[in-house]
């Protein structure tokens, strides 16, 4: 079997890869993770010339990312399907390049749409910006259940080692160059009333999809008719993409990690799970949850002086 380019990973981390190739470790994960992007290909993507009609969906990982690429590709082309992967037809900015494609393309409609995972910051400027956040505990349950089966082995890691190297980790030290959620947050927060951010919480689009399409059509400046509307709330319902879940599993991401990182081809790379809201706190541990709670308060309740995350999407509705 290919194990990819592991070369340039210590002893150390290399021991930390299973014999499937998984990693066993946060440490063999990360080094995995460095594999699939090069400095190269992300300058190139960094370097993108973003039109003033151009809209990028940029939230946080596992916060509604391909939700709402597939929201707005329906939006722009009346419910077009005829892709292999939502990121070919709305192409992701920091690894397109990498993939082999042209971030300069035409696209099948107007406008031009990018995904990006981002800090406010650092995203190419000249555009517009559709963002969503989501509960922290939410975003990293769903982050561990993504990674698990595709770079991580089943079982090596638990849960709680997960969040402890991971979110909790980034808010004892946020902005180390990675990109975390407490950095992504306060930057994109920082710009939710400007003119070319829509800025939204995942679980008011939850409760809301009718509306959240009319908000997202609105800042498109797509004309929403009727039927135009149960188009899009078909195809961005759960159901449907569950049912067309192929489409939606990272499957450019997923040749790649069987290329670079040796990874098996059949690995568990799907996006489209349950998105349930509040799922993560019947599997994280009491002393997790008040790891993730203090850093709450020193990341965002110090900075911004929201007690917690409802209490901060609150001022949103």
């Amino acid at each position: 079997m290919n194990r990819g380019d592991l070369s340039s990973m210590s002893h150390a981390n290399r021991d930390s890869i299973a014999p499937s190739g998984r990693a066993l470790t946060l440490e063999g994960l990360r080094s995995l993770l460095d594999l699939m992007t090069t400095e190269a290909g992300v300058g190139a993507g960094l370097s993108l010339q973003l039109r003033s009609t151009d809209c990028v969906i940029c939230p946080y990982g596992k916060s509604g990312t391909t939700w709402l690429q597939q929201m707005a590709h329906t939006l722009r082309t009346r419910g077009d399907m005829d892709f292999d992967d939502i990121s070919r037809v709305v192409p992701w900015i920091e690894s397109s390049t990498d993939l082999g494609l042209d971030l300069d393309a035409q696209q099948k409609g107007e406008p031009r749409l990018f995904k990006s995972h981002l800090d406010a910051h650092r995203i190419p400027a000249g555009g517009r910006y559709i963002n969503s956040c989501r509960d922290p505990r939410d975003a990293l349950y769903s982050m561990y259940r993504f990674m698990e089966g595709w770079f991580l082995e089943p079982g090596a890691v638990s849960l709680d080692e997960f969040a402890r190297g991971t979110f909790i980790a980034a808010g004892m030290a946020p902005g180390n160059g990675r990109g975390d959620y407490w950095t992504h947050l306060k930057s994109w927060w920082a710009r939710r009333n400007d003119p070319d951010v829509l800025f939204m919480a995942y679980e008011h689009m939850k409760d809301d999809l009718p509306g959240t399409i009319a908000r997202v059509a609105v800042f498109l400046d797509v004309t929403l008719d009727p039927e135009l509307l149960a188009i899009t709330e078909e195809h961005a319902s759960l159901a449907y993409m569950q049912q067309h879940k192929s489409h939606f599993d990272d499957k450019l991401m997923r040749e790649r990690s069987v290329t670079v990182c040796g990874l098996p081809a059949d690995s568990d790379s799907s996006k489209v799970r349950t998105g349930q809201v509040g799922e993560s706190r019947q599997q994280l541990s009491p002393e997790v949850v008040a790891q993730l709670d203090e850093i709450w308060q020193q990341q965002i309740t110090a900075e911004l002086g929201f007690e917690n995350y409802a209490a901060m999407i609150a001022t949103l509705q």
